[in-house]
């Protein structure tokens, strides 16, 4: 819920300032503007949560912190490459591909009750796939009609 939260703080403050600064409303900016501050957010918690994160991925994939350590650096790369519209449209695809790829990790976490904040077994379990894959596919969503569709 924080995640969502941060993304909709982003994008109505950056819509307010580029209203006040620019005299339009720049939803396409402000729209990857608020991915980047999401994504960045997310990032952090790659570093800041990496044992529990690893705990997400299914123990057949080795080096599990690297990849842990590597998608939250793909993340903060990726959300400033939104802020080039020369590099927005394969960004979007990018990210929505990465969506993709990340939900199972996300389902994998939540059968098994991973709770990554507290590195333990002990969090929402299933129930919390009712928000997460509608939010990962609003995610994706969001990516397309501000990165991908517009060129």
């Amino acid at each position: 819920m924080p995640v969502f939260i941060v993304l909709l703080i982003s994008f109505f403050a950056s819509l307010g300032i580029t209203k006040m600064y620019s005299g339009s409303w720049e939803y396409l900016l402000c729209g990857n503007i608020a991915m980047c501050v999401m994504l960045c957010f997310t990032a952090i918690g790659h570093f800041k949560f990496s044992k529990g994160m690893q705990l997400m991925i299914p123990k057949i994939f080795p080096y599990r912190k690297a990849l842990v350590l590597i998608t939250g650096m793909m993340e903060i790369v990726a959300g400033i490459a939104l802020l080039f519209p020369s590099l927005r449209y394969v960004t979007g695809i990018f990210l929505i591909v990465f969506f993709l790829l990340i939900l199972p990790a996300n389902i994998h976490a939540a059968i098994r009750k991973v709770d990554y904040q507290k590195n333990s077994f002990n969090g929402k379990g299933l129930g919390y796939l009712w928000f997460r894959v509608p939010f990962q596919i609003f995610l994706i969503l969001w990516v397309w009609y501000f990165s991908v569709w517009p060129f």
